[in-house]
């Protein structure tokens, strides 16, 4: 159990203190309620540029990280589809450093040319680095257009286009940070050894008197439409293996099925003991290695199977055996033995991630920005919950051919 305690300050910043006295590190953690989702087409890869411009200095702290080094602090940041999050990690008795800073770069960043310059050349070559020249770098920029037909999840957090970072101007910059970047759209944690009244000060003297710079964010996102048939494209690159790559459209972040939707991706790829692995790796010996998971994000997100193809194998040999191995899991119940082995991992790894103050502080912002941080507490019941038939009858509903987007990722030098 996670406790925490929940205020909202005047201008809409949500607050959460979550007390622990077992550890001599205090976290806090801003999250603001966007990411590439929030992006217009033509102008992809925004939210995660911001995340590094973040660090470019504010109004009265021109280098972030110096002041926070000085106290014995520690940062970092990420941007997801969904949300851009900051934390800092230090000595408790120095939480007050942590405040001003962050504080500070949310009423007012330093929008410095050479800043933007830096920063635009720093995600050009992240993007040149991690997805083109990278071997199988380039998947994610293939399957998620290939799956998504309307919604924004049809490009990657680092962007669709590389030009489109590198095109991007003052003026773009300061109009995402102003709509976004506002107390009424953050979510700040403060959690470890702390007195919760003088957190509560501290939130009111370094955050209460922000103002926000645009009313609060009303998403009218463009809903994905059902996929009525299957969507196939192949590629050849530069690769040492033949790789595939499902994308089957799934719920959303919300949705009952969510918790069960998860269990399928562990029963058929959590370790050594699973389904593929048994099956296609070890038995049939066709993947040299493959894994199933799902995406997570807030709107109806992908459940991924993704492998690399053993040498001398049949590609279309492969896939077949996939799509029998996913007919399986939809027409037979899993055992009952099976689905709680699955059941225990699961709650292992919640109260793994429990230890780390840092992990419970993302955590708690995250449940808040779905709507509640409340259920942060209610995720291992909702798994234990999942019975053999809602494994069933989900799972024959996602594997549907009609529901699967493939991408056959070809090596030129098993094919030449």
């Amino acid at each position: 159990m996670i406790n925490f305690e929940r205020a909202v300050l005047d201008n809409g910043l949500r607050v959460l203190i979550h007390q622990d006295k077992t550890t001599p590190l205090t976290v806090l953690n801003v999250m603001y309620d966007v990411g590439s989702r929030d992006e217009y087409p033509e102008r992809t890869g925004f939210a995660h540029l911001f995340e590094h411009l973040m660090f470019g200095g504010s109004e009265n702290v021109a280098k972030y990280d110096e002041p926070l080094e000085r106290v014995g602090g520690e940062n970092n940041a990420f941007t997801n589809s969904d949300v851009t999050n900051y934390y800092c990690s230090l000595p408790h008795q120095n939480l007050e450093t942590a405040f001003w800073i962050e504080s500070d770069r949310m009423n007012q960043l330093a929008f410095n040319p050479k800043s933007l310059e830096v920063q635009r050349n720093v995600v050009s070559e992240e993007f040149r680095q991690v997805y083109l020249n990278q071997p199988y770098g380039d998947a994610w920029l293939l399957l998620r257009p290939l799956a998504y037909i309307t919604h924004p999840y049809r490009w990657p957090t680092i962007g669709k286009e590389i030009k489109h970072v590198q095109e991007a101007s003052m003026e773009d910059v300061k109009t995402f940070y102003r709509k976004y970047y506002n107390p009424n759209n953050a979510v700040v944690v403060v959690a470890g050894n702390i007195n919760p009244g003088e957190v509560m000060q501290l939130a009111e003297k370094w955050f209460g008197s922000i103002q926000n710079q645009n009313e609060a964010i009303v998403r009218k996102l463009p809903k994905e439409p059902v996929q009525t048939r299957q969507r196939e494209k192949t590629v050849q690159r530069d690769v040492p293996a033949n790789a595939l790559y499902l994308a089957f459209h799934m719920c959303d972040r919300h949705s009952p099925d969510y918790y069960t939707t998860d269990l399928i991706s562990d029963i058929l790829s959590n370790g050594n003991s699973s389904r593929l692995y048994q099956k296609l790796v070890k038995e049939q010996q066709l993947f040299s290695n493959i894994d199933a998971y799902i995406t997570g994000e807030m709107d109806e997100g992908l459940f991924i199977v993704t492998g690399k193809i053993s040498v001398d194998t049949d590609p279309e040999k492969a896939k077949a055996a996939v799509f029998r191995q996913l007919k399986e899991i939809s027409e037979t119940p899993v055992d009952p033995t099976e689905l709680q082995k699955v059941k225990n991992k699961v709650e292992a790894a919640l109260e793994y991630a429990e230890m780390d103050v840092l992990s419970r502080a993302v955590n708690l912002a995250f449940f808040e920005v779905l709507g509640d941080a409340g259920q942060i507490n209610k995720q291992a019941e909702q798994y234990r919950k999942v019975t053999k038939e809602q494994i069933q009858k989900v799972a024959s509903e996602l594997f549907r051919p009609a529901n699967c987007s493939i991408l056959n990722y070809q090596a030129k030098i098993q094919n030449s």
